[in-house]
């Protein structure tokens, strides 16, 4: 790899790190003004599965719909978007989005003793350590007074905790029984899909259906912009794990959780106390401690489920 292809490699780097990191703002102003998870998760979905068919028609990529594929797309549906992001909208309309962004970052922390219990891994006191430093900073954030406003809910915390539970799953899941064949844009195309297609009654006879309407307020533009650049993003993140490889490209995790709190900061002017910066720098480390080595490295196919 030449300088001006690294250099070029980890501007697209930061790209991605502030295009995902940018998702968590959004979802709160998305949940801002009352819509619930369920009719937030269709639209979510369903704008993700159109723009995913815009990008497959230009890469002309074909979804495959043999038994063996449509089991891989209600699976990662349901423990990679209908679960956890259920879980998150709901968690988003009590925590602030910087917290959000710290609390995802627990997902690369709870994938390695996931990974034990399936015999993915192997253990490593190194490993240990970063969960443990990772739950130290998660204990931070429920302290109180951790934050400006006196304090952060710790049933709240709970739930925001569970959409990472489940997107490290999702990653083990992957690793463990593959997709079936399917490449990883091919994944996320399918699981759109048959996601929208599960939570279209699951947001109608729950009452929490959202008509479309125009013109869009700022609840609606933030869920389209959020959904419109998670597939971008997600997107130039498989680029980038084909160009540069996914040692460097798993990279972009530490810059989702930084970009998160700095857009939270910038657009939803939210401020923290103190030890909720030093829980940052804990969650951080707790990350790099848990990184698996470059033989382990996850696959591409999960891990950009995994960060969003």
């Amino acid at each position: 790899m030449t300088r001006r292809m690294a250099l070029g490699f980890t501007a697209v780097l930061i790209l991605l790190g502030a295009g995902w990191g940018l998702t968590m703002p959004l979802t709160k102003i998305a949940v801002s003004t009352g819509y619930q998870h369920f009719g937030l998760l269709f639209w979510q979905l369903a704008i993700g599965a159109v723009v995913m068919s815009v990008i497959a028609a230009v890469r002309r990529v074909r979804l495959p719909l043999r038994r063996a594929q449509l089991r891989v797309y209600v699976i990662i549906a349901l423990i990679g978007s209908v679960l956890p992001n259920s879980a998150s909208y709901q968690a988003a309309v009590h925590l602030p989005s910087g917290i959000m962004s710290i609390l995802l970052s627990m997902i690369p922390i709870w994938a390695f003793p996931i990974a034990l219990s399936l015999g993915l891994d192997r253990f490593e006191w190194r490993r240990f350590g970063g969960i443990c430093v990772g739950l130290a900073a998660v204990m931070l954030i429920v302290l109180p007074n951790a934050s400006i406003s006196g304090g952060i809910p710790i049933l709240w915390v709970c739930v925001g905790l569970i959409s990472g539970l489940f997107y490290a799953f999702e990653g083990n899941y992957v690793a463990r029984w593959g997709t079936a064949g399917l490449d990883a844009i091919q994944v996320l195309w399918g699981a759109s899909i048959v996601g929208a297609v599960i939570a279209l009654p699951l947001a109608l006879f729950s009452g929490q259906w959202i008509g479309p309407r125009l013109p869009l307020g700022s609840p609606e533009t933030a869920l389209v912009l959020s959904a419109t650049t998670h597939v971008l993003v997600y997107a130039g993140y498989v680029w980038l794990v084909g160009r540069a490889g996914p040692v460097f490209a798993v990279q972009v995790s530490f810059l989702v959780t930084l970009c998160g709190v700095f857009w939270a900061r910038l657009i939803l002017s939210e401020d923290y106390a103190p030890t909720v910066w030093i829980a940052l720098i804990l969650m951080l480390l707790g990350m790099f401690l848990v990184q698996p080595r470059r033989s382990r490295v996850e696959d591409p196919a999960s891990f950009g489920e995994s960060v969003r």
